[in-house]
């Protein structure tokens, strides 16, 4: 790696990092270049240590020994900034002090994933990235094989959905779906049992699914207030619901998503 102080905040040399807090346009430009951008020094350690190789840095100085042993391998610019330099290039405060910018892995084929899995989640047209984040992280807590994003699915490499994550994006793995007419084949074909996580009035608690569940179990999940899309509810071999109280109809997806892998991967 070859340290560089920054100079001008407008240049290229940090366009990678430029204009962070929108996501549209971020989402859009990470896309074309095959970047993504991790943030925090335990992140971008965790992203090197699964492989994936970093285009360059952007970091406070005070986190360059940290950052050091991981990034020594490579030859790549480290460019050095002050707090209002970040905020100047980012748009926002960048409390955890470092950035990277990664270059993408490419995706495995979903085929790949589900020959070798028997609990996976589908992530149906979830578009907070928040909410992704937290779900991978529970993923990789609780014992769950794969994850399956829609292709209208936030972006799991965004850099919100990396950074809630906590890195476990990086250790779980995971493609993008095809849609339902393709998907609910592959997914047969692999002897997963569909099961829907939504409200319908011959859904199955989750206590009782738990008591006995299926051998390879899809779990799909869909957005917040829309909830699964009718091709998802139709695609279901069964609609699985959490059973609430107070008069409370549903938990947010991330929370949903935790307590349903952990009532399936209880006995460990």
């Amino acid at each position: 790696m070859h340290i560089e102080r920054v100079a001008d905040a407008t240049s290229d040399l940090v366009a990678d990092y430029a204009a962070l807090t929108d996501v549209a346009l971020r989402s859009r430009t990470e896309a074309e270049r095959g970047l993504y951008i991790a943030e925090s020094a335990k992140v971008i350690g965790r992203a090197i240590r699964a492989g994936h190789r970093p285009r360059s840095v952007l970091t406070e100085e005070k986190w360059l020994p940290a950052l050091e042993p991981a990034l020594e391998p490579f030859d790549i610019p480290v460019h050095l900034a002050s707090p209002d330099q970040l905020e100047q290039i980012t748009g926002y405060r960048v409390h955890r002090g470092a950035l990277a910018a990664f270059e993408r892995p490419e995706l495995p084929d979903p085929a790949d994933l589900l020959r070798t899995s028997r609990r996976v989640v589908v992530l149906e047209d979830i578009v907070d990235h928040t909410n992704v984040g937290a779900i991978f992280r529970s993923v990789a807590a609780l014992g769950a094989d794969a994850v399956l994003v829609s292709e209208r699915c936030a972006d799991p490499l965004y850099r919100r959905s990396v950074r809630v994550s906590m890195g476990t994006v990086f250790q779980v793995p995971w493609t993008r779906l095809p849609g339902w007419d393709d998907a609910l084949p592959l997914l047969h074909e692999h002897g997963f049992e569909v099961l829907a996580l939504a409200l319908a009035d011959d859904a199955v608690p989750l206590r009782a699914l738990a008591a006995d569940p299926p051998e390879r179990a899809a779990l799909v999940f869909g957005a917040e207030g829309d909830g699964l899309s009718r091709r998802a509810l139709a695609a279901a071999d069964r609609v699985v619901t959490i059973p609430m109280a107070r008069g409370v109809d549903s938990l947010n997806v991330a929370a949903s998503a935790a307590v349903v892998l952990y009532a399936l991967t209880a006995d460990g």
